[in-house]
C-alpha cells in the first residue's frame, strides 16, 4: 500500500540546503497567517502529514486496507526513527507517550529495595518526575541533584551521586524549562563504565538537534511524536539498547509484544509463549493508525532535510535571536552559542516552580499574541521554540514585535 503524498517542484533532492528549507516551510498552512514558535508545547501539521492522514482514514472509512497495511506503516515508523536516532529498528518500540516509555522502562527494571536512582528534580518534566516518586514508595531511593545556579544540570554532581546500589540516572535532553541543552555523552560514558541504565527524556530534542543513541551512550531513549517529530499525541517511539533487551521483563503483555509465528500455536491454547527477541517485547496492541501514518511521512521529511542541517539551521536562527534580544538591551536565560545552546530561547529568571508571570514577560507576551506570534510561558519564563520551518524573516518579525512591547 502507497500513501499519497504532496510533492512539491522542484524535487527535493535537487535543491540546495537552504532551498530546501524554504519549500519545506511552505508545507505548513501555519505560517500563512502567524509565525510559530511554539514547538517546545505542541507540533503542527504539514500539508504533506495532513494528507496521511487523511489516507488512512479514508482507507478506514471505506474498509479499503487490511490490518497488515497499517502495521506495515507502523514499522515504517520504527525504521525511519532507528535512522533519525542511529540506532537498529530492533532497538525500537512504539510507545504512547513519554510517560508510557518511562513507565515501561521503570517497571521493566529488576529494582531491589535499597537501590537508588540519579536525576534533577527541577531539571524534569513532570512525566520524568511522578515515576519515580512512585517507585520510591517500594523502597527505591531517588537521589535529588540541584540544578546549578543558572538552570544548567550539574553533570559533574550526577556523576558524584553514583554509588554501588545506582541502578538508573535519567534526564531530559533538554531541560523543561529554562531549556538548556545536557551533555548525554558525557552522563552516558560514566554510566556505560558502571552498568547503570541511562534514560533520556528527548521529546524537546529529537527531530530538531542532532542523535546518535550509540555515540551517546543511552541505553533508553523515549520521545513523543507531538512535539519535534511534527505528528500527533498518543504515538511515539522507545530506544533500549540492546545489551538491555533480555535484561527487561514487561510488566504489560498482550499480543504485539508476543512471537506468535515463535510459539507455533495459539497462545489462546497454552500458557507457553515467546517474547519478541527486540523492542518489540514492549508494545501494547492497539496502535493509533492515524498516528502512525502521521509520524511515517513526518519523519520521512525530516530525514531528507538530514537531522545535522536542521540543527544547524535551527541553532544559527537561535543565535541571531539572541543577538537582537541583547541589543535590546534583554537578557536571556540561554547560551548564545557552545554546548548547552539548545532549539529554544528564554526570557525571564530562573525559578524553579511558579505559577506567576512576570508583569514584564505578560507584557511582551501580550504584544507577541497580537502580532500573531504563538509562543508559550513556562515557570514564569517567555520561550521561543525553533524548528526547521523557522527562517530569519521570522526572527526579524520577532524582535520588532518585542521592541514595540519594551519601548
Amino acid at each position: 500500500m502507497t500513501i499519497n503524498t504532496i510533492k512539491d517542484t522542484p524535487a527535493a533532492d535537487t535543491l540546495e540546503p537552504q532551498s530546501k528549507f524554504d519549500v519545506f516551510r511552505k508545507g505548513f498552512p501555519a505560517f500563512e497567517n502567524s509565525i510559530y514558535f511554539s514547538i517546545c508545547y505542541r507540533a503542527i501539521l504539514h500539508k504533506a502529514v495532513r494528507t496521511a492522514i487523511n489516507d488512512y482514514l479514508d482507507h478506514f472509512s471505506c474498509s479499503q486496507a487490511p490490518q497488515l497495511a497499517h502495521d506495515e506503516v507502523v514499522a515504517s515508523s520504527r525504521r525511519r526513527f532507528a535512522r533519525l536516532v542511529n540506532a537498529d529498528p530492533s532497538w525500537i518500540a512504539v510507545i504512547r507517550s513519554v510517560a508510557d516509555g518511562i513507565n515501561t522502562i521503570m517497571w521493566s527494571l529488576p529494582f531491589q529495595e535499597g537501590d537508588n536512582v540519579v536525576l534533577c528534580l527541577a531539571h524534569e518534566h513532570p512525566s520524568n518526575i511522578y515515576p519515580w516518586k512512585r517507585l520510591a514508595q517500594k523502597g527505591v531511593v531517588v537521589k535529588n541533584i540541584p540544578l546549578q545556579p543558572d538552570g544548567q544540570l550539574d553533570i559533574e554532581a550526577m556523576i558524584d551521586a553514583i554509588d554501588a546500589n545506582t541502578k538508573v540516572m535519567t534526564c531530559a535532553s533538554v531541560s523543561y524549562a529554562p531549556g538548556h541543552r545536557v551533555d548525554l555523552a558525557r552522563l552516558g560514558e560514566a554510566c556505560r563504565k558502571r552498568d547503570i541504565f541511562f534514560l533520556v527524556d528527548a521529546i524537546q530534542s529529537v527531530g530538531i538537534l542532532q542523535h546518535d543513541v550509540q555515540a551517546e551512550y543511552i541505553d533508553g531513549l523515549v520521545t513523543a511524536t507531538s512535539k519535534g517529530l511534527l505528528g500527533l499525541y498518543t504515538y511515539g517511539f522507545m530506544s533500549i539498547a540492546p545489551q538491555w533487551i533480555d535484561r527487561m521483563m514487561p510488566t504489560c503483555l498482550s499480543q504485539a509484544a508476543i512471537d506468535i509465528d515463535a510459539c507455533c500455536h495459539s497462545v489462546s491454547e497454552s500458557q507457553a509463549y515467546y517474547l519478541w527477541p527486540d523492542s518489540r517485547r514492549f508494545e501494547v496492541t492497539g496502535y493509533n493508525y492515524a498516528a502512525a501514518y502521521a509520524a511515517d511521512e513526518a519523519l520521512d521529511l525530516l530525514l531528507e532535510l538530514g537531522p545535522s542541517h536542521i540543527e544547524k539551521h535551527v541553532l544559527s536562527l537561535v543565535s541571531q535571536m539572541h543577538d537582537g534580544i541583547s541589543d535590546l538591551g534583554l537578557t536571556t536565560l540561554l547560551a548564545r552559542d557552545g554546548a548547552s545552546q539548545s532549539s529554544l530561547l528564554t526570557l525571564g529568571d530562573i525559578c524553579a516552580d511558579t505559577t506567576e508571570v512576570p508583569a514584564k514577560i505578560q507584557r511582551i507576551s501580550n504584544h507577541l499574541n497580537e502580532g500573531e506570534i504563538i509562543h508559550s510561558i513556562r515557570r514564569g519564563q517567555l520561550r521561543f521554540g525553533f524548528h526547521a520551518y523557522n527562517n530569519e524573516q521570522d526572527v526579524t518579525s520577532t524582535l520588532l514585535c518585542i521592541k514595540e512591547a519594551v519601548s
